[in-house]
């Protein structure tokens, strides 16, 4: 691992990013707006979401995660579109419908479900617990309050900072191929698919990175990418809150390359967010085998540093000038009663769509990528698909009509009568920011599913296919998205297209009567938003009843000081005598700092968000926390004194936890 440097940087993209003069720019009648904030909930006894494996509870804290929004405005009407990333699985409606309250309250009218976007990176290594659906909170033992406001709390601070942000600036659009950064993970499946949408994919990957770069005075002052790879390149055994590949490449474009420091009150100088689009079947391990730790870190950072040298080249192409202003359509559609007109679904006839279904092969999960659940595989499930073809499938002429050859494993529609498992009305969206268009569905896109989508807006709209993507993992959850020919496979992603093979037919239409409005100027209605089911949620974690610290010990005190010497590229590891972190987040702050002795102060180089850091946690005895801090110190590290502290907060058998710290004895680096 490294940490502060430019290395794997292209010389190139290090003139590029060091901020060099381009010419000054016509002014292009947008006001642009960036913001960062923490989301980072709780990093220890919470089950990780993304996996689905029970025995995933998180013990630390890696990489934190983070909400990056952009506000894009048009000058003269003052029409806008709010965008932002989150470093996370899912976007879940419980946090959707949050934050469009909070900013409500806050801004009125001016964000609303219309043109707010917030769209998840899709890391496998974030806190759970965030959804109101019980089907998502089934391995964190329920819902999490503290992670769940972590996350709120964020957003809308990042979506505030980027308000208050606006300022003149210039767009530009541009798009560049990386190869070697993605596989597909689900290529039986693709194959089914016809010429017309395989032969835009000769190597069953798509390849499109997109940028979209923000000038201010003929400077880069932000930027956001879209490439499809999925966020599991941290493997399902690491145990540390991580924001994954796309994480670490915006980590690296803000702080490796511009020197961002996330601590500080001032706004950032530089914002780059790496957004996800059709990654449904995009896998990041190359090899189609699941990860394992520790190796998987040097995997992460090798897949994130690839998207980020690939997006910061494109800061030397011309692109496309922005110009057009700003548009946004949403809907809501009930996805499990949807009627499907016959120019979508592929065969010449009408078809609805019908309640979910959870697939046998669903609960194998990607087996490329992190299986799930021993006894069930990806394709057929010989047990469960003859139950549903000779009673579920009997019993429901209705349902084999939209969910065959489904092998059915939960019938999670029929479940949601009596508590809501899975989520039925979703919202599906349209961006248009000057000439890029953003699909924003709530879900995995396959990318076959998501050329389908492009071409259909595309050609409503007029545009270039190039410039329509799939927003994918955007405002709410539904799972997968699948060709209908991809759904016949029932590989992984087709067991997870919940509401069956007429599912993207529902959807295409769904964005083909959102481009229609968009293009002639009409207004939609908002249609059946889906409920506020917040007063439902079940919480199983047991609380935090007491910190002590170990026998003999104070808290904070060192049980493992570091040696008296180190080089760079050696690790130093401290522990403490420490508390539980879920007592306080540190949300915006830190549990741990790296500081440097100059000039007769010690002096913070890095912290518990830095590549080159982790803090990991263990229970010691009852009561008793161990805290340990590693710092790999990274090439180019300046010689001197250092040393190691720790903040942390714990909690007495009454009363508001208490606030705890500790100090290394200080050590030397020398390169």
């Amino acid at each position: 691992m490294t940490g502060l440097g430019l290395a794997g940087v292209t010389p190139s993209a290090q003139a590029a990013q060091a901020g060099r003069p381009a010419p000054a720019a016509a002014d292009s009648g947008y006001l642009v707006g960036r913001g960062i904030s923490d989301t980072t909930g709780e990093i220890a006894e919470v089950g990780m979401m993304g996996y689905g494996r029970v025995d995933q509870q998180a013990q630390g804290l890696h990489t934190r995660l983070r909400a990056r929004a952009f506000v894009f405005a048009d000058r003269e009407t003052d029409e806008r579109v709010l965008l932002v990333v989150v470093d996370t699985a899912m976007i879940f409606e419980s946090v959707h419908q949050a934050v469009l309250k909070r900013l409500g309250e806050k801004y009125g009218d001016l964000y609303t479900h219309r043109n707010v976007m917030i769209a998840a990176t899709h890391t496998h290594c974030g806190p759970g617990g965030s959804s109101h659906h019980l089907l998502y909170d089934l391995t964190t033992l329920g819902f999490h309050e503290k992670t769940f406001q972590a996350m709120t709390d964020g957003v809308v601070e990042a979506a505030t900072r980027a308000h208050e942000d606006l300022a003149p600036s210039e767009l530009t659009l541009t798009h560049a191929e990386l190869s070697g950064t993605s596989a597909n993970r689900s290529r039986e499946a693709f194959e089914r698919n016809p010429s017309e949408l395989r032969s835009h994919f000769p190597e069953a990957i798509d390849p499109q990175s997109t940028l979209l770069r923000i000038e201010r005075d003929g400077r880069a002052a932000g930027a956001v990418n879209w490439f499809a790879v999925h966020g599991t390149s941290m493997s399902g055994e690491n145990k540390l809150i991580s924001a994954d590949n796309k994480g670490y490449a915006a980590y690296h474009w803000e702080r490796e390359v511009h020197g961002e420091d996330y601590l500080a009150d001032a706004a950032p100088d530089f914002v780059s967010a790496f957004a996800q689009t059709n990654a449904g079947d995009m896998s990041p391990n190359l090899d189609l085998k699941p990860p394992t730790t520790p190796a998987d870190f040097d995997s992460t950072r090798k897949c994130g540093l690839r998207q980020y040298e690939s997006a910061a080249a494109q800061l030397d192409r011309r692109g496309t000038k922005m110009s057009g202003g700003v548009d946004s359509r949403l809907v809501y559609i009930d996805l499990s009663d949807v009627t499907v007109e016959a120019k979508y679904t592929g065969d010449g006839k009408q078809h609805k769509t019908s309640k979910p279904a959870i697939g046998a092969s669903m609960a194998a999960g990607s087996l490329e990528d992190g299986p799930a659940f021993p006894g069930f595989d990806e394709g057929e499930n010989p047990l469960w698909d003859k139950i549903s073809d000779s009673v579920i499938y009997e019993a429901s002429p209705e349902l084999r009509e939209a969910q065959a050859p489904k092998g059915i494993f939960a019938p999670v529609g029929a479940m949601n009568a009596i508590y809501p498992w899975v989520q039925e009305q979703v919202p599906v969206q349209l961006l248009r920011i000057g000439q890029l268009y953003l699909i924003g569905v709530p879900g995995e896109v396959t990318v076959c599913a998501g050329l389908r989508l492009r071409r259909t807006v595309a050609e409503t709209v007029g545009a270039d296919v190039r410039d329509v993507l799939v927003a994918g993992y955007a405002n709410s959850y539904f799972h997968y998205l699948t060709t209908p020919d991809e759904y016949d496979s029932q590989q992984y992603e087709g067991g997870s297209t919940l509401f069956g093979r007429w599912q993207l037919p529902a959807i295409q239409q769904t964005a083909d009567r959102l481009a229609r409005a968009m293009r002639d100027g009409e207004s939609l209605p908002i249609g059946p938003v889906a409920p506020d089911i917040s007063g439902k949620t079940i919480s199983l974690q047991p609380p935090i009843v007491l910190d002590a610290p170990p026998i003999s010990h104070e808290f904070g005190d060192v049980l493992t000081a570091p040696r008296a010497n180190y080089r760079t590229g050696e690790r130093v590891t401290v522990v403490f005598a420490g508390a539980h972190p879920g007592n306080v987040l540190h949300r915006g702050g830190t549990y741990l700092r790296v500081e440097q002795r100059k000039d007769g102060e010690w002096r913070t180089v890095a912290d518990d968000g830095d590549w080159s850091t982790t803090f990991r946690w263990e229970r010691y005895g009852v009561a008793a926390s161990k805290v340990t801090v590693t710092w790999d110190i990274p090439e180019g590290t300046a010689s001197g004194e250092y040393r190691i502290a720790y903040e942390g907060d714990a909690k007495p058998v009454a009363g508001a936890p208490k606030a705890i710290s500790g100090t290394s004895s200080g050590f030397t680096v020398s390169s």
